[in-house]
């Protein structure tokens, strides 16, 4: 299809089947490909990568990934359900996403569409509901519904994608040349009393390690800078798998690819140890350590079942730090869970204060049905958990802007990633290898790039810095 051609659409017509979309002119089997999609995600690095896999499986069946949503014949969300803000957002922009794009098929799947597909079918504009135990259906179920199937491919096979136009066919957001998230397990068997999860994901089951070597490095064939391993419960790799473990895999990934950048996407405390740390020496693993906290009180900790101790997350920070030099270690809270009195949250703000992350997200306990902690009663008034949760994002912001000032002066590798305006003036946003967004000015093009940067002066939530080619990595790093 040419720049200047018609975007092809679909409208609802009625059938003895039920609600279906077919082609505007009735001939999509003139077309050279079946379609455009848009891929929208919400949640998780894990949800990232379900969505660069799902781009991947509509342009194998002929599609193209659309540029934005208005030039879209099938609209997806990948949603999320940790908690009912998450929720409302996924109703909110599928809702405007047909209020954008009328004639599209919007189609929900993820983790809400698999907790409360009812719910979903409700949500004005929705044509299809797939939950996460059938996402391997869902192209097929677009095609279906499209009735397009059996009138593809077209003679002639497939028009080749138009690198840098408006659509794309590599991935939903664009994002994929330089960073991509690969999925090494799913599920979780762990049964936390707030969480939904393992609802919603299932039992923990790993992928065969030759599978996930041949995937990183398809990555990396493609441009990709940056693999993020990704998963519900990445301690726990390998466990119905004969020899595997996220070591041997770890170990495996580094010396059978050439990937430039490899980042762990989370891990429990208890799951950190010397023996996984040691293979931090190898600079292409990245310093940067995301660790769910959830609550700094022994007391509420063992409420919510979670399997560590405070005192055994505050030695692995300390053993983090003390192994891996300048590391950044981000967490996850959540405030205001039932029975979270006055000494356990202050308990908790205190712990906080003492660990300095270099960044957190801050949430307040949501009530999610088929929880234990549903039944608990939501006993932490609003504007108290409100107040709470002000206070513990100030202290986020404290540990935030300490860790970057502690990093001023020094030089890490960056992977520049897009050109924007910073203060009206053009500059290249990349990340540090330990997770700091940084700019710079450079009359040279940067993208998908790792160059050395020295970080000058912290701006916000940003911090400038300067390449250089004779900048040097630390080699103890």
């Amino acid at each position: 299809m040419s720049s200047s051609a018609p975007v092809p659409y679909y409208r609802k017509v009625p059938s003895q089947e039920g609600a279906r979309f077919e082609h505007a002119s009735g001939e999509s089997d003139g077309s050279s490909h079946r379609g455009t999609v848009a891929i929208h995600t919400l949640g998780c690095k894990l949800n990232q990568a379900d969505s660069d896999a799902l781009a991947r499986s509509f342009v194998a069946a002929g599609y193209r990934i659309a540029g934005s949503e208005a030039a879209a014949d099938v609209v997806v969300l990948n949603t999320c359900t940790v908690t009912a803000t998450a929720d409302s957002k996924a109703r909110q922009l599928l809702r405007s996403s047909h209020r954008a794009n009328p004639s599209a098929m919007i189609v929900a799947t993820g983790c809400y569409a698999q907790r409360a597909a009812e719910e979903l079918t409700r949500v004005d504009g929705v044509a299809l509901v797939i939950g996460n135990t059938q996402k391997e259906e869902l192209v097929a179920r677009v095609d279906e519904a499209l009735g397009v199937a059996k009138r593809w491919p077209p003679d002639g096979g497939l028009e080749p994608a138009r690198p840098g136009g408006p659509e794309t066919a590599v991935a939903p957001s664009g994002a994929l040349r330089r960073r991509a998230m690969v999925k090494i397990q799913e599920g979780c068997n762990q049964v936390c009393a707030y969480c939904i999860v393992p609802k919603v994901r299932g039992r923990e089951r790993s992928i065969p390690p030759d599978d996930l070597v041949q995937q990183i490095q398809e990555r990396v064939s493609l441009g990709c800078q940056e693999v993020v391993l990704t998963g519900t419960q990445l301690g726990s790799y390998g466990f119905d798998l004969p020899g595997a473990s996220l070591l041997t895999l770890l170990r495996r990934v580094l010396a059978e690819t050439t990937v430039p950048r490899l980042r762990v996407s989370s891990l429990q405390p208890q799951e950190i140890e010397p023996g996984l740390l040691e293979l931090w020496q190898d600079n292409r693993l990245c310093p940067h350590f995301h660790m769910a906290l959830q609550s700094g009180s022994g007391r509420v900790l063992a409420a919510m079942r979670r399997r560590y101790t405070v005192a055994k997350f505050a030695d692995t920070v300390e053993l983090i730090r003390r192994t891996v030099p300048d590391a950044g270690i981000t967490a996850d809270l959540i405030v205001g869970f039932p029975g979270e009195g006055d000494a356990e949250f202050q308990e908790s703000r205190e712990f906080v204060r003492a660990m300095e992350f270099s960044d957190m997200h801050i949430f307040p306990f949501s009530p999610r049905p088929g929880t234990s902690a549903n039944y608990l009663g939501d006993d932490v008034p609003p504007g108290m958990k409100k107040q709470r949760t002000a206070e513990m994002i100030g202290l986020a912001k404290e540990g935030f802007r300490g860790f970057r000032q502690q990093q001023l002066g020094k030089i890490r590798p960056v992977l520049w990633e897009t050109e924007r305006l910073v203060e009206g003036t053009p500059a290249w946003s990349g990340l540090t290898d330990s997770y700091i967004r940084v700019y710079t000015s450079s009359p040279e093009a940067l993208y998908n790039q790792i160059i050395p940067a020295r970080l000058l002066q912290l701006n916000g939530d940003w911090v400038s810095a300067e390449t250089s080619s004779r900048a040097q990595i630390d080699p103890s790093r």
